[in-house]
């Protein structure tokens, strides 16, 4: 069915965990016409680069990319048409590929309303580690540490508490393979993180008001700036 659909096509998205990109691409590649273009909206890039490409290139253009939008839901249940308004669109050209197939994916997720940002694999899995699976894991880790040491506490919790932990939500074995593949940038954000918690915590024995005060008001100026983006 996947090779049929590819027939004749000028554009193909493969939306499926990363794991899972190859071997559909294998399934797909010698249907493709040799002007078509592949693209993927996997959330980890490097390896994509590495197994999929290849497969792709042998008949046709790939160029990866990763539309930042989405939620915790999932399945065509969750489908929205404004999914993409003003979303980031992160795409990750090298220097395999026609220059004409760069543009021509950027232009498919401008015309869905993403602002379309060019960088390397390298850079994009090193960025998402910290605005995207970083988060997803400290969600995890707040529901998991609640549930344990307090979970006479659950039934209180306000919006705070949920909306800081709305992702946790998401598929646990498509976050599983997310973490894998890009766990070495994802194990130095979370020391990142770890030393900055030590750091408060530290604030907090005697309680250095100031230090409280000026991490408090740190954190609401860059939050603050993200509504501008």
């Amino acid at each position: 069915a996947v090779a049929e659909v590819a027939e004749g096509a000028d554009l193909a998205i493969l939306c499926v965990p990363v794991e899972r990109m190859a071997a559909l691409a294998e399934e797909m590649v010698e249907r493709l016409p040799a002007a078509a273009v592949v693209t993927d909206v996997g959330s980890v890039k490097t390896l994509v680069l590495e197994q999929v490409a290849p497969v792709v290139r042998r008949r046709a253009q790939f160029v990866g990319s990763h539309p930042m939008a989405g939620s915790e839901q999932a399945g065509f249940v969750a489908a929205r048409g404004d999914l993409f308004e003003g979303a980031t669109c992160l795409v990750t050209p090298d220097l395999a590929e026609d220059r004409s197939a760069v543009e021509r994916v950027g232009q498919f997720w401008a015309s869905l309303g993403c602002s379309v940002t060019e960088m390397s694999a390298a850079d994009h899995d090193a960025a998402v580690a910290w605005v995207s699976h970083l988060p997803h894991l400290l969600a995890a880790v707040l529901v998991n540490t609640v549930t344990e040491r307090a979970p006479e506490a659950l039934p209180f919790c306000g919006p705070g508490f949920r909306d800081t932990t709305r992702v946790a939500a998401g598929p646990p074995e498509m976050w599983t393979g997310i973490f894998e593949q890009n766990r070495t940038a994802l194990r130095d954000t979370t020391e990142a993180m770890i030393e900055k918690l030590r750091e408060f915590a530290t604030l907090l024995d005697g309680f250095d008001q100031t230090g409280v005060r000026g991490q408090l008001t740190a954190a609401k100026v860059g939050r603050d700036r993200l509504k501008n983006h």
